[in-house]
């Protein structure tokens, strides 16, 4: 397939105008079968067979199919052209629009003698396509955006407000819809009846196109006109106005559009077109929509939108509308109407029993996945059975959750009392896996991502393995799974390459920093017996003894010292240790925090000795002391700036609270 850039000269002859459709389709067809494109242009909704073996990613290759198809058609196009495709993300779709729009006319040239369309002996006589060429100038006019003309042809034929142009069966309407000719737009709704606006070109009404472009005011002017249409989907996508313009995020239309819209149409019976509103609405944060929805038809929280998912699970998909930080007013907002959206679902659970629970049970696992606490902690309050509910592999929410690395919502177990907590910490899944034969997996890579460095990442699953030890039965620790390996086992099995990795990573960093530690060691040790100004020849004494500065240049010259010998010999400890897996947890982060705090202040002491033996020796010359003693801070903000993190996160890690909050208050 092509990659290269193209331009529409090398493609096709001329770009696509009003008289050379069939030439340009013909170039532009070949020209796309031989970049292998023509299968975007043909299919609409999935890639075919041998394109899903070719590609390990099929969705990701045919988009870019189809994404380089588009190019390609819309760089061929005119401008006249162009703009009737400028918004489309279908391949498909822009050819169908092309052909709607211009196949009739390269049928119909303008200099074509009457009497060949409109004799019957002509094999290929269409009497659609004869009709309309009477009303061909004034959707030249329409197009053009030239209401003058297109009204004196009116004047003419009076139905031609109403036509239809032969095999795409769009209206005048239609097309100054597309290319958004607002004042046309109002003067043939006026001129239009109500069943005129229902007419639907490859599936799409003309109410459906403003919408899906945002332009509220062609939105309000057909709306005006007829109720009817707004209830009226797409045929490709079954999307009604109020759907494509949420989609789009032309959210003035949308509020327009909903409160307009009669509410029996958004009711479950209708159709999925509520709760895909109410799924739209959620995933952007727009939950005032959302709310007021949900609060007039509570049904609505489990029925599935056009693409198969309901608010719950919408809900569920969002992690960030949960901030746990509310650091601005308006997330504080989003945070309480989405609480308060949550407790009215909890609601309506209560009330649900048999397979209307399957739905709620997938929402659970969805956001354990997502590490929604408080999705979790609210639908347990308001049935605690749930608690018992597990996935395909028979894995309940607190496995899963372990199995996720969700801390926030494992620590929820801690909400149990303890005889329930210890029967759920007991349960195995389909493979035999235990609670604690999960903690021994390998975290999700997306969770480790997130903790800088190997070492740091082994110690963290140490960490969770501890934990879940702790809420274990002894029993437990022993039980074998269906290959016969212990928790322990389970752990060694899937890290033995991650201890490697953290072996690698603590022995590279401790080298460098031996290195640099040995190094301030020499400088220092020398710099104690040549002092700046030298020593009295008589006595052996440094001159400036009696200086304070001289004081400093000493007192940071021994901090300097001592401290990059114990971190040396810190790292000397990381370098020669066994690096066993449970020194992981502890030991090796100890020496790498002491080796790294040791090693700053041995740095940073050194710039102090450096700065005043420099004042001593110079301190009258001040016009170039201070940019020098300025210039001494910059190692010590490298240092900052590169380690300190690393420093900060390994200590919190270490010796801070912990991951795991057991203090929390239990369900009642």
């Amino acid at each position: 397939m092509a990659t290269s850039a193209v331009s529409a000269g090398t493609i096709v002859v001329e770009v696509l105008n009003n008289s050379n459709y069939l030439d340009w389709s013909v170039y532009l067809r070949n020209y796309l079968l031989a970049q292998d494109l023509w299968d975007a242009v043909k299919a609409i909704d999935e890639p075919p067979e041998d394109e899903e073996k070719k590609a390990d990613d099929p969705l990701k290759a045919w988009r870019k199919k189809n994404a380089m198809a588009l190019h390609t058609i819309q760089i061929s196009c005119g401008p006249e052209a162009f703009a009737l495709i400028r918004d489309s993300n279908s391949a498909k779709f822009a050819w169908d629009a092309l052909a709607a729009n211009f196949k009739t006319q390269a049928l119909l040239p303008s200099d074509l003698p009457v009497e060949s369309a409109t004799s019957s002996n002509n094999p290929g006589y269409d009497e659609s396509v004869c009709d309309f060429r009477q009303y061909q100038p004034f959707f030249k006019a329409v197009r053009s955006g030239d209401w003058n003309k297109a009204k004196e042809l009116l004047t003419l034929h009076p139905n031609a407000a109403r036509a239809k142009i032969p095999y795409s069966n769009k209206t005048a309407l239609y097309i100054a819809t597309e290319l958004e000719h607002e004042h046309i737009v109002e003067e043939l709704v006026q001129l239009m009846l109500e069943e005129d606006l229902e007419i639907k070109s490859s599936g799409w009404t003309a109410l459906a196109v403003a919408a899906d472009r945002g332009n509220i005011k062609i939105v309000k002017c057909m709306v005006r006109k007829s109720k009817k249409i707004l209830s009226i989907a797409t045929e490709n996508n079954n999307m009604t106005p109020i759907l494509l313009a949420c989609i789009s995020e032309h959210w003035d239309v949308v509020r327009y559009l909903y409160s307009v819209t009669p509410l029996e149409d958004l009711m479950p019976d209708k159709g999925p077109y509520g709760a895909g509103l109410v799924c739209h609405s959620i995933g952007v944060k727009k939950f005032d929509i959302a709310q007021e929805l949900i609060n007039r038809c509570p049904k609505l929280v489990l029925t599935k939108d056009p693409f198969g998912i309901s608010p719950m699970h919408a809900l569920a998909f969002l992690p960030s509308i949960f901030p746990r930080i509310n650091r601005i007013r308006e997330m504080k907002l989003i945070h309480i109407q989405s609480l308060q959206i949550l407790d009215h679902m909890c609601e309506v659970m209560t009330h649900l029993d048999g397979k209307e629970m399957e739905d709620v049970h997938e929402a659970i696992f969805r956001a354990v996945e997502r590490g929604i606490f408080e999705f979790f902690d609210r639908i347990f309050q308001a049935s605690p059975n749930l608690v018992w509910s597990y996935n395909r592999m028979r894995r309940n929410a607190f496995q899963f959750a372990i199995e996720c690395r969700q801390e926030k919502v494992y620590t929820l177990i801690y909400k149990l009392d303890k005889r329930k907590r210890s029967s759920i910490a007991n349960l195995v899944d389909t493979s035999k896996n235990g609670m604690l034969h999960v903690a021994g997996m390998l975290s999700p890579l997306a969770k480790l991502d997130n903790i800088s460095g190997a070492a740091l990442q082994m110690q963290r699953e140490l960490q969770w393995f501890k934990e879940v030890e702790t809420i274990t039965f002894p029993r437990s620790r022993e039980a074998l799974n269906a290959e016969f390996l212990a928790p322990r086992d389970v752990f060694t099995k899937n890290h033995k390459e991650l201890v490697k990795e953290g072996e690698r990573w603590m022995k590279e960093t401790a080298t460098s920093c031996t290195f640099v530690g040995a190094l301030i060691f020499t400088i220092m040790f020398a710099s104690a017996f040549t002092v700046p100004g030298g020593n009295n020849e008589q006595t052996g004494i440094p001159i400036f003894l009696n200086k304070k500065i001289f004081m400093v240049f000493i007192v940071s010259d021994a901090i300097s010292l001592f401290s990059s010998t114990t971190s040396v010999l810190m790292f000397l400890g990381i370098l020669t240790s066994h690096y066993a897996e449970d020194d992981f947890l502890k030991s090796l982060p100890t020496k790498m925090i002491i080796g790294l705090s040791t090693l700053f202040f041995s740095i940073a002491a050194m710039m102090v000795a450096f700065s005043s033996a420099l004042f001593i020796m110079i301190h009258q010359q001040s016009w170039i002391v201070v940019p020098i003693i300025f210039l001494a801070t910059v190692p010590i903000t490298l240092f900052i700036w590169m380690q300190f993190p690393l420093l900060v996160e390994m200590f919190i890690s270490t010796y801070g609270s912990g991951t795991f909050d057991r203090k929390v208050k239990q369900w009642t």
